[in-house]
């Protein structure tokens, strides 16, 4: 079997934000053992001028679901970032999940040459191949932000290892 542009993507995404469910659970496990309110994660940073752990995952989510959204050539859905406790975000990931296994392989036919154009708050926007797109944009920042969350909790003192990280083999 070759490696498309859907299982470069779809299975990716499925099994890193299937990890951040994982996570999440941990971090209210952590929280409830410990006897304090789990909304305190939300607001974690790691530097004062960073985003905070909820954008981190609403990010992450925006990143799945509109790359899939655009490498099959559809709109990409908006989604409030509205999310104000593990459970709200909890349910982000799920439907963030359901979204992206809502595609078929077909459905990224051709993809890779499929121009990319993406608005920037700057003016200029930026364009890509789907691959280019893919490789060297989704991908990167897909796990900084999946990568950053996973860091904000394992500071926080959730009980997350390497294991918990890559996901079960």
């Amino acid at each position: 079997m070759s490696l498309t542009m859907y299982s470069a993507s779809v299975p990716v995404f499925e099994r890193m934000l299937g990890n951040m469910l994982n996570w999440l659970d941990k971090a209210q496990q952590h929280a409830d053992t410990r006897k304090f309110d789990s909304t305190n994660y939300l607001g974690l940073r790691l530097a004062p001028d960073m985003l905070p752990l909820n954008r981190q995952i609403q990010i992450a989510s925006d990143g799945a679901k509109g790359c899939v959204a655009r490498l099959a050539g559809v709109e990409v859905p908006k989604w409030d970032d509205t999310e104000a406790t593990l459970a709200e975000l909890r349910q982000r990931v799920l439907q963030t999940l359901d979204y992206v296994r809502g595609f078929n392989a077909s459905a990224f036919d051709g993809s890779e040459a499929r121009e990319i154009v993406l608005p920037t708050r700057h003016g200029e926007p930026l364009r890509f191949s789907g691959e280019a797109y893919l490789k060297h944009f989704v991908l990167p920042n897909f796990y900084f932000h999946a990568t950053t969350t996973y860091a904000l909790l394992r500071h926080a003192g959730v009980e997350l290892g390497k294991r918990d990280y890559l996901g079960a083999a």
